[in-house]
């Protein structure tokens, strides 16, 4: 037997599951982006070195070839990262709808088992409902607005990550 309590608890879970990895989206969509303007950088950099190589200056070849091996790992590393979060984006999309349609169906069920319920003390009933919403309106805005303070600390959370990375993918391209 499931109960409303159930049902609400278990969408809450399904929207907190979905905003999370929505914002795990986001958070390596700025991950590739970054990682495109690297491989901009180098490019250009790469570029450089190969004018100053076809000057006549010899000394430096190691160096034009290290970078161009670097740029070509890190475009190969780009397109397997870009792949894979292709495909668990597709994943999750896929699950979160077929969490949400099943949770959906719960509701709806649920609900007509209510209205039923309701039908033979229809007045003294949709006084009480009135009130019940008014209350599950509150617990909903307090609960989105906790959620926005959540997703608030993990983006940040994310950007330092992200940044961190990026500074170890420069030093080892320096290296």
């Amino acid at each position: 037997v499931v109960t409303r309590d159930d049902v609400e608890e278990s969408l809450k879970a399904v929207f907190q599951f979905v905003k999370d990895k929505e914002q795990l989206l986001q958070d390596l969509c700025s991950q590739i982006e970054e990682t495109k303007k690297i491989i901009s950088e180098k490019q250009h950099e790469r570029d450089y070195w190969l004018e100053y190589k076809n000057v006549g200056s010899k000394i430096h070849a190691e160096k034009i070839s290290s970078l161009e091996k670097d740029i070509e790992e890190v475009k190969c590393e780009l397109k397997r990262t870009e792949e894979y979060y292709r495909e668990a984006l597709k994943v999750v999309r896929e699950e979160n709808q077929k969490l949400f349609d099943r949770h959906m169906k719960l509701l709806s069920e649920e609900a007509l088992k209510n209205a039923v319920g309701y039908l033979d003390k229809q007045c003294r009933r949709e006084i009480e409902e009135n009130e019940w919403l008014k209350e599950e309106v509150k617990i909903y805005q307090k609960a989105h607005s906790d959620l926005e303070a959540s997703v608030q600390l993990l983006e940040e959370e994310n950007t330092s990550l992200v940044a961190k990375l990026i500074d170890i993918k420069l030093q080892h391209l320096r290296v």
